[in-house]
C-alpha cells in the first residue's frame, strides 16, 4: 500500500548526499534538511547568494549522519575541507525539495 499524503509536510527529512573527496570518490552522508513551502524557497532562493558556503548549508541542514556534532564550527570545516560539499549539499536538498523519488 502507498505512503498517505499529508497536506502539510514534516519540518524536516532525510537524504543521501554524495560529498566529493578531492583524489577520491565520493562519500555519501544523510543530512537531516529544513522543509520549506514553496514561498519560503522562493525567499530563502532570493537571498542564498549573499550567503557564505558555511552560512547556506547552515540554512537548509538542521543535522548530519557524521560523528562530529552538526553546529558552525564542524559545518565549517566541512567546507573549507571538502571544496564540492556546500555545491553538493545545496543542489542535494533542491532535488529532494522539489522532485519525487521514482520508483520507491
Amino acid at each position: 500500500m502507498a505512503a498517505k499524503l499529508k497536506l502539510v509536510a514534516d519540518p524536516t527529512f532525510k537524504a543521501s548526499v554524495d560529498i566529493p573527496v578531492p583524489g577520491g570518490s565520493s562519500v555519501p552522508v544523510v543530512f537531516e534538511f529544513k522543509h520549506r513551502t514553496r514561498e519560503a524557497l522562493a525567499d530563502f532562493l532570493k537571498t542564498v547568494d549573499t550567503l557564505t558556503h558555511d552560512a547556506a548549508v547552515m540554512a537548509v541542514a538542521s543535522g548530519w549522519d557524521l560523528d562530529e556534532p552538526f553546529n558552525e564550527k564542524n559545518v565549517a570545516a566541512l567546507v573549507q575541507n571538502y571544496l564540492g560539499a556546500s555545491n553538493a549539499i545545496c543542489n542535494a536538498y533542491l532535488r529532494e525539495l522539489t522532485q519525487a523519488k521514482l520508483g520507491n
